[in-house]
């Protein structure tokens, strides 16, 4: 296939190679079909997402250090322009809103005007969408725009999305997407799909269509077929990452475990260094509980009732009629890592984890959820082998007394008492 001019047709075959200087073309058309581009960058000493007005904004030669509790932007030694990790926020705050107006109700001649908050919901184009976060935009459409939430104001917002997924080729140290299944390859889900491949002389995207939006939108932009060198050393670059995460997980192993692991004495020891301050849920790309807030003005004449994220780290979280439920820190932190971890397979069958790492960076104390998890599985271990020492202690006792009740001895002394 002959390259493509803007303009030109596309269908859904590929990949293709895009050079670094088509990502303004390519955001360029985004923007003309009406979307709000959407992107990391790099601001206050992190990269963020916010709305791109050119592909400058992009983190150019930027990368992060990741560590428990720990987060630094770093100047990279090449022009990446993905080469990083996630970041502090997830694309949950463009779906799931962190506050949202649900309706207002004015008072007026002892009667109730109640007026739904049904704004339009936009159109936007997610650019640089790393393999886990794009698990979980599945999970939460799962959770929140399906079935009986087919037609919630989060199914609404997530109709008008555009997505430009980019393989991840250098995990960062928190990182385990590997272990659970989400990365470093994209999955479902994306309309293109980019791998960043940068050298001292080149740098290119192989780009892989996802959906005949995505076709239609690469159609705007020049691109060549990618031959089978090119597609191969981006294929590698993406099969060597999954080897070098920095976390791993017994992904196979959790919903057991977590079912299993109730009175572990885990739980108290991670309760002691947990400040309960909800900062892993905020960050989370699937976490999605909230609770609302109703306000009126000082007339009383008008009054709102606002959604916002909520956590289960807060005490008035599970509070009932004479009081919390999860009083203590152990109970909440064993909530909440049980139900992303276990009860989520149960719920909406899968993990709730993707293996991004946020939790574990932005920890303010550092509190590592794969070392938890190695804890509780080392406990159960320990605790399976002592009960089948216990269990064959038992078993040679039982043994030796049956053995002893057939003895000659012993049924002369049976005989003679």
């Amino acid at each position: 296939m002959t390259e493509t001019q803007p303009g030109g047709t596309r269908h859904a075959d590929g990949p293709f190679l895009m050079d670094v200087t088509a990502l303004s073309q390519l955001l360029g058309a985004l923007e003309a079909a009406g979307y709000q581009v959407i992107g990391p960058t790099v601001s206050d000493d992190a990269i963020i997402l916010s709305e791109l007005g050119s592909a400058a904004q992009l983190p150019f030669g930027w990368g992060v250090e990741l560590a428990p509790g720990g987060y630094r932007i770093r100047q990279r030694s090449d022009t990446a322009a993905f080469g990083h990790s996630a970041g502090p926020q997830s694309w949950k705050q463009y779906l799931h809103p962190p506050r949202e107006k649900m309706w207002s109700v004015d008072r007026s001649g002892g009667e109730f005007d109640v007026v739904p908050a049904d704004e339009p919901a936009p159109r936007r184009a997610f650019v640089g969408v790393r393999p886990c976060d794009l698990s979980a935009i599945g999970i939460q459409d799962q959770v929140l725009g399906r079935g009986e939430h087919a037609g919630s104001r989060y199914a609404a917002r997530r109709a008008g999305v555009f997505i430009v997924a980019v393989n991840c080729t250098e995990p960062g140290a928190t990182c385990f997407c590997t272990s659970m299944g989400t990365g470093p390859e994209a999955g479902p889900g994306y309309d293109l799909a980019l791998t960043e491949l940068v050298s001292d002389t080149d740098h290119k995207f192989l780009v892989d269509i996802g959906s005949p939006a995505g076709a239609d939108m690469l159609a705007q932009v020049p691109v060549t077929p990618a031959g089978d060198g090119t597609t191969g050393l981006a294929r590698s670059a993406v099969a060597q990452a999954a080897d070098q995460m920095g976390r791993s997980m017994p992904a196979d192993a959790l919903h057991g475990l977590m079912a299993g692991s109730y009175d572990a004495a885990r739980w108290d020891d991670v309760a002691q260094r947990c400040l309960t301050c909800g900062n892993c849920t905020m960050a989370c790309p699937t976490c999605f509980c909230t609770t609302v807030e109703d306000v009126s003005d000082l007339s009383g004449e008008h009054a709102e009732r606002w959604q916002l994220w909520d956590s289960c780290f807060s005490l008035s979280f599970s509070y009932l009629p004479g009081g919390s439920i999860r009083s203590s820190d152990h109970s909440r932190y064993r909530q909440w890592l049980t139900h992303k971890l276990g009860t989520w397979h149960d719920q909406f069958g899968s993990s709730g984890c993707v293996g991004c790492g946020r939790c574990i960076v932005w920890c303010p104390v550092g509190i590592d959820l794969t070392e938890e998890v190695a804890a509780l599985q080392a406990e159960a271990r320990q605790a399976e082998a002592q009960q089948a020492e216990a269990q064959q202690a038992e078993a040679q006792q039982a043994e030796a007394q049956q053995a002893g009740s057939r003895t000659p001895g012993a049924r002369a002394g049976g005989e003679q008492q």
